[in-house]
């Protein structure tokens, strides 16, 4: 009786427990071939620009074939122009029964949701001041008799300054105090912001607010200059928030290129509700960027192409779809991941520190920074408090904070908690670059010998597996830098990585010779 009564409500369990899928894509610009005096001047149908039937089936067969192969249950939209042209869309997805699309009359484009659950209310959020003509739609879902509310937002631009992005978030803000603790909800959409936009943009045109930032300060995405993580999330009593992105490992954080710069402008942000094993709960490490080889071409976005102002027929978006799945069911607690080694520290996200870690030798020290080494093991970056560091001293380090700096990243406080002396050479330690695919990743902070090459334009040239490659050589005082067109040999080096592209950091002269 007792083991019938344990699988019935296994089986009711598991039968009623809905595990479901939710993307965001900013579609580019989909307009209808209605002249409605909103349009941008490429897309006022049937003129110079070639905005025309042909041009219209070709933009939304492409749309289409996205949204078929991501193949989610929920799917929020941006930059659609109208009803009318969304229209186009829900009669070629008979697999989304519910549906929306909302815009300001005289705005030129809109938000719109593709839904398999029932949309039970569906409002506007106004923005106050704003210089952009759009507002944030509040959805919500029945989802197995579960509440959802959807946020899908399309914030302002970086054509203006932080305060336009700071409106849209106090608005969101102002909407979720009025929230019920235990209500799930997803902000979500193109919100203009990077996922660290307080790092990025702190030095730019665009802080026009003295460093405040919407994504991260109003939405509470970081806490005293730190991110919020999954496992520590409950913790907090305020309204803070969790960015999916940072589920990823850094080189991966990107839906969109700004001038060859990786970008995180979609967004999925969750609270603390979605990690309380109650209603509907995140499912751990699912967030992911949609990058079917159509949607990448030679290393760009392939986006809808528009040149001298004339459609080419041909292209998706700028921006690549991202997405997530979540549960009706519990799932496991997420616990910060226990540090043994230097490995750990770049494969974990939500490390468990500080933590101490043994056998740890320094292989480059300058007055202010230090590159260290477990034997068998990787290289890491030490950013200040270095002066106490020896060459003939093995340590063990207590580990208090990292920093990830454009992709770099960097032990910024610790402790020496032991050391003793030892006879090994550093040499030892060292990458030996002749044999090694130095523009890969997995080599970040290594301090790298033996590469021959010749420097030109800020490359340093050199050949690999007789094939021809270049790597960027920088320093901070450009006279320490070679000759242009002279040929080098890298003695000891840091190697350093730069919002995902690798670059030799010469520090002082005695870093590299001149060949003989």
């Amino acid at each position: 009786m007792i083991k019938t009564l344990f699988f019935l409500i296994l089986f009711f369990s598991t039968t009623f427990a809905k595990e479901f899928s939710i993307a965001t894509y900013n579609v580019e610009n989909f307009f209808d071939l209605k002249h409605d005096k909103s349009e941008y001047k490429e897309y006022i149908p049937y003129k110079y620009s070639k905005w025309n039937r042909q041009t219209f089936n070709t933009k939304l067969k492409n749309i289409l074939k996205v949204i078929n192969d991501l193949n989610k249950d929920i799917i929020v939209l941006q930059e659609i122009e109208s009803q009318n042209a969304f229209t186009f869309l829900e009669k070629n997805l008979p697999k989304y029964k519910f549906s929306s699309f909302r815009k300001y009359k005289n705005s030129s484009v809109g938000l719109a949701i593709l839904s398999t659950f029932k949309i039970e209310e569906n409002r506007l959020l106004h923005i106050k001041h704003s210089k952009v003509n759009r507002p944030i739609v509040k959805t919500t879902l029945n989802i197995e008799n579960n509440r959802l509310i959807i946020y899908n937002n399309h914030w302002p631009s970086k054509r203006n300054g932080e305060n336009q992005r700071v409106l849209y978030a106090q608005r969101l803000e102002n909407e979720i105090k009025n929230l019920n603790k235990e209500d799930d909800y997803i902000i979500i959409g193109d919100l203009n912001s990077n996922y660290n936009e307080s790092e990025t943009f702190k030095f730019s045109k665009l802080n026009n607010t003295y460093g405040l930032t919407g994504i991260n300060h109003i939405l509470k995405t970081k806490i005293d200059d730190n991110f919020i993580k999954k496992s520590d999330i409950l913790t907090y009593r305020k309204n803070v928030h969790y960015n999916l992105w940072l589920d990823l490992d850094y080189h991966n954080r990107f839906s969109y290129f700004y001038k060859g710069k990786k970008e995180t402008p979609d967004n999925i942000i969750v609270p603390k509700s979605m990690f309380d094993n109650k209603n509907i709960n995140y499912v751990n490490n699912s967030f992911n960027v949609f990058k079917a080889e159509y949607l990448i071409k030679n290393k760009k976005i392939n986006r809808w192409k528009i040149k001298k102002g004339v459609h080419k027929n041909s292209g998706f978006s700028d921006h690549l779809p991202v997405y997530a799945s979540f549960s009706t069911s519990k799932q496991i607690n997420i616990k910060k991941q226990s540090i043994k080694n230097i490995d750990d520290l770049y494969k974990y996200n939500d490390r468990k520190l500080p933590e101490t870690i043994n056998n740890i030798y320094l292989l480059y020290k300058t007055d202010t920074i230090a590159v260290v080494k477990q034997k068998n093991n990787r290289a890491i970056f030490i950013y200040k408090n270095v002066e106490k560091l020896k060459f003939n001293k093995e340590y063990s380090f207590k580990i208090k904070k990292l920093k990830n700096f454009n992709g770099l990243l960097e032990i910024v406080d610790y402790e020496i908690v032991n050391e003793k002396n030892n006879t090994i050479n550093k040499e030892e330690l060292f990458l030996e670059a002749s044999k090694s695919d130095i523009l890969n990743n997995a080599f970040q902070n290594e301090i790298i010998k033996n590469l021959n090459g010749t420097y030109k334009n800020n490359f340093l040239y050199y050949t690999y597996k007789n094939e021809k490659k270049k790597i960027k050589l920088y320093s901070k005082n450009k006279s320490l830098l070679p000759k242009n067109g002279e040929k080098i040999t890298i003695i000891n080096s840091h190697l350093g990585f730069f919002r995902s592209k690798p670059q030799i950091i010469i520090y002082k002269k005695s870093d590299y010779k001149y060949a003989d």
